[in-house]
């Protein structure tokens, strides 16, 4: 039988000390260096993905899926620290806003749709599912309140939001840590999946070692770190260049640079009828960044950069999360999906991405 050979983006990394280089000699040339990084991250993040699915064949689909999501927002998490480090709120929060709306829409859209176009529907675990969907309800509720103090609030508010902040991102740190015992420990039968170890009977060809993978990981999460500061160093000049605002960069460009081991591990997962674990990826990393790494930074700022960062998205950021919060849980609470219900998640992130592409530049 043939084998067939799976086209790879590893030829990318050529564009690991192209951007270096840019970066140090054409300083002037900003777009071209934010270009090269994020065409370098591609592949790393992709690489941090494909060992986190080789840690995930050992672990089961739930431990798996917290792996890939935990190490896939590991890119974005370091993109965040060194926009937050220039005091780049903005870039920060629209990052945040955008890597929920791609797990959610354009990751899970994408595995929808390429899982189910040769197959009626695939299944993958209700309860597991409607659980995630409320843990993001808690992340859009957590959007929501801070915004609607801060436009209601009056003058007087602004004196409290770095305060409220504070307080509600202890609170989604506790949450998110009352979800991990849920899913590892209490309720683990929710989200083992139909391929937890042993399930298949024997270790998938051409496995990697717990050694080579964990090592691929930091390797990688080096170069990332490194990239980030050339990346963010080149935003506001390229996206000026560019013609873009600065919500739109964070929103769109950066999550999706960012969330690039998500996208290639969970569609790979759903064209293999790993449900479970798709749907794990992308949900639970959307829910990790609301509850998990949106909390941190704000910890974190208050240590890193000028100024500490509030939770206060725009208007049209926490609209969008609201939106794709609600048509999440609308077609992953039956347990069930088909390529159509792919399609129209990816259609809505096609609309949100042309509004936030013609949104203008706000203070």
């Amino acid at each position: 039988m043939v084998r067939r050979v799976r086209p790879s983006l590893e030829w990318l990394l050529a564009f690991v000390p192209a951007a270096l280089l840019l970066h140090r000699l054409v300083p002037e040339r900003p777009t071209l260096a934010f270009a090269a990084a994020g065409l370098a991250i591609v592949p790393l993040a992709g690489l941090m993905g494909k060992a986190t699915e080789h840690l995930a064949d050992r672990a089961g689909e739930g431990v798996g899926g917290l792996l890939n999501a935990t190490f896939g927002n590991a890119a974005e998490l370091i993109i965040a620290l060194a926009a937050l480090q220039r005091g780049l709120h903005g870039v920060v929060k629209a990052s945040l806003t955008g890597s929920i709306l791609g797990n959610i829409l354009l990751v899970l859209g994408a595995a929808f749709a390429a899982g189910g176009w040769r197959r009626e529907c695939q299944r993958f675990h209700a309860s597991a599912a409607r659980s995630q969907s409320t843990m993001l309800l808690l992340a859009a509720v957590a959007l929501v309140v801070p915004a609607a103090y801060h436009h209601l609030g009056g003058r007087e508010a602004l004196l409290h939001e770095v305060g409220l902040s504070l307080e509600i991102a202890l609170i989604l740190l506790a949450t998110y840590g009352a979800g991990l015992v849920f899913s590892l420990k209490t309720h683990r039968h929710y989200f083992s999946g139909s391929a937890a170890p042993g399930a298949h009977g024997r270790k998938r060809e051409g496995a990697w070692g717990t050694g080579r993978a964990l090592a691929v990981l930091a390797v990688s999460t080096a170069f990332v770190a490194l990239l980030s500061e050339v990346l963010v160093a080149s935003v506001e000049g390229a996206a000026r260049a560019l013609g873009m605002t600065e919500v739109f960069v964070g929103v769109i460009v950066v999550a999706v640079i960012g969330n690039a081991a998500e996208h290639s591990t969970a569609v790979l997962a759903a064209l293999k009828d790993r449900m479970d674990l798709a749907v794990g990826i992308a949900v639970g990393s959307s829910i990790q960044v609301a509850l998990f790494v949106a909390p941190v930074l704000v910890l974190v700022s208050f240590f890193l950069g000028p100024r500490p960062m509030d939770l206060v998205f725009t208007l049209p950021e926490v609209l969008a999360v609201v939106l794709t919060v609600l048509v999440g849980e609308q077609v992953t609470s039956d347990g069930e999906s088909n390529w159509l219900e792919g399609v129209q998640l990816l259609s809505v992130y096609a609309i949100l991405t042309v509004v936030f592409y013609l949104l203008p530049q706000t203070p």
